[in-house]
């Protein structure tokens, strides 16, 4: 049986808080200083400290951000009030999972049993095809395991293989087509501390069998390194995901930064949680909040694509 940190009453240092919420460390110090929440303690050599009670709080605000919610409007909310309106903003979703699929993948994970999570997801994998897998099968998946994690019910460990066979196992299906090589040459990478990589996997995994040359750096490639690399490689799109935790000015300044830095015919797509936040439209950007949408706006691109005017 899994012990909740909840019910741990143990305290943790701010890594641990990285790694129990999937804040970074410069998101959870950032909110400390702007709204006054967290308030860690502090241990005899100064280092913060966080409770239990911080760390549910923390998630249920990372839960709420995930569906476009801005933290400012959160901060002030007690753990209760923050439950109740997650609840009530749920998005009614053609994406549900089987209640008994959800249940044995949760299972097979509070058990640690990974050669059967690998089995069973090599088999859903055989069954419906690699872009059908990731739309209808991992979306749901990730956001019930991700809920599990936030709700306390799995471990770090258990999400993190659950995470580790789900690459394996897309990874596999993407080596399987032939290698690319026509057009669009698309780049994908995420900023500096966006540390979820997965989602940069399955647009990958959506886009190779459309015949996309796919190149990517995984996560967290600094900004001059980004622009290097798009030029270096001659990429059509670069592709930049961002989870909905990320500091949303950041992002913003981040992506006007390399839209002047990058020649204009390479066409940029922001993609993930964190784009539900964006108010403005930004010249020159493309926001695809979903998953599903990603193909759409490859189709467009084709669509729109003159060879001429790319010069490579």
């Amino acid at each position: 049986m899994n012990l909740s940190l909840e019910a741990s009453g143990l305290v943790l240092n701010i890594s641990a808080v990285e790694r129990e919420t999937g804040l970074s460390k410069d998101v959870l110090r950032m909110w400390e200083r702007r709204y006054g929440f967290p308030k860690p303690g502090r241990d005899d050599n100064g280092e913060r400290q966080y409770t239990p009670a911080d760390i549910a709080k923390l998630r249920a605000i990372k839960r709420l951000m995930d569906v476009g919610m801005r933290p400012g409007k959160l901060m002030a909310h007690s753990l209760d009030e923050l439950n109740v309106l997650a609840d009530t903003r749920a998005v009614p979703r053609r994406d549900q999972l089987a209640p008994a699929l959800e249940r044995d993948v949760l299972t097979l994970l509070q058990s640690h049993d990974a050669p059967g999570l690998q089995h069973m997801l090599a088999n859903m994998l055989m069954r419906q095809g690699l872009q059908k897998f990731v739309l209808e099968s991992i979306t749901p998946l990730n956001r019930a395991v991700g809920e599990a994690w936030m709700r306390g019910e799995l471990q770090v460990f258990e999400e993190h293989l659950y995470t580790e066979q789900l690459q394996v196992a897309m990874r596999t299906a993407i080596n399987a087509f032939p290698r690319q090589t026509g057009i669009p040459r698309v780049l994908l990478t995420t900023f500096p501390n966006e540390q979820h990589g997965i989602g940069l996997l399955m647009v990958e995994a959506l886009l190779v069998p459309e015949g996309v040359q796919c190149i990517s750096l995984g996560p967290q490639t600094p900004l001059e390194d980004i622009r290097r690399a798009a030029i270096a490689h001659k990429v059509h799109i670069l592709a930049l995901s961002f989870s909905g935790a990320f500091p949303l000015r950041q992002a913003v300044d981040g992506l006007a930064t390399l839209r002047r830095q990058l020649p204009p015919q390479v066409t940029m797509w922001a993609g993930g949680e964190m784009t539900r936040r964006v108010r403005k439209t930004m010249p020159g950007i493309v926001l695809i909040p979903d998953l599903a949408s990603t193909v759409n706006a490859l189709r467009s691109w084709r669509s729109h694509w003159v060879p001429q005017a790319v010069g490579y």
